[in-house]
């Protein structure tokens, strides 16, 4: 495969997506009779790829558009499509949250979302794809420098995110962090919760 900027990646019949080579831009390449040849000058030393073609089953360009187009290729369900969905429905956070204001500052950094709960109790909100360990320390950190006014004494957390890796739930049980998984499609109303029956 090579794309625009000059990127080189060559992949196996089989075995997943992550290429068996590959070559970063800025390269040049040459082309010749059977034979595709990549060089990328690093400081004094060149790298270079040197490919035998034995048979072309395919040659095909894709057109994919520039980044700054509509048409361009877009990561979906990262952390801003989060934020933006749970700042309108806080509730998937927990019960009764309400917002107050999205990316509350304080001097480490801002908070992704600030909410009150149903007992009028300050709430931080901090919103990951995927929380591991860091973002348990990063919301501890947050808690930490907003206590220090007097006026959030009694602040809590919650992380929210699509996927709570377990040690990060087992800190974050240590620490009095609430964990919440979430799901894009539940959000965006593109399906309907589970339901779920509990027997007493």
């Amino acid at each position: 495969m090579i794309k625009a900027d000059g990127s080189v990646l060559l992949h196996a019949d089989a075995g997943g997506y992550k290429p068996l080579n590959w070559m970063t831009p800025p390269t040049a390449i040459e082309e010749a009779e059977g034979v595709l040849t990549v060089r990328k000058f690093a400081g004094k030393t060149e790298d270079r790829l040197e490919v035998t073609l034995h048979e072309v089953l395919s040659d095909v360009t894709h057109e994919m558009g520039s980044p700054d187009e509509d048409s361009g290729l877009a990561k979906d369900g990262v952390e801003a499509h989060l934020q933006e969905l749970l700042a309108e429905q806080p509730q998937w956070c927990g019960e009764g949250l309400r917002l107050v204001r999205r990316e509350w500052p304080t001097d480490i950094g801002p908070v992704d979302l600030m909410c009150r709960d149903a007992d009028d109790e300050w709430v931080a909100v901090e919103i990951k794809r995927v929380a591991g360990i860091e973002a348990v320390e990063q919301l501890s950190r947050y808690l930490e420098r907003i206590k220090l006014d007097p006026t959030f004494k009694s602040i809590r957390g919650v992380l929210a995110a699509q996927q709570i890796k377990p040690q990060a739930r087992v800190l974050a049980g240590a620490r009095g962090i609430d964990c919440v998984e979430v799901e894009l499609a539940l959000l965006r109303g593109e399906r309907e919760p589970e339901l779920k029956l509990f027997a007493l």
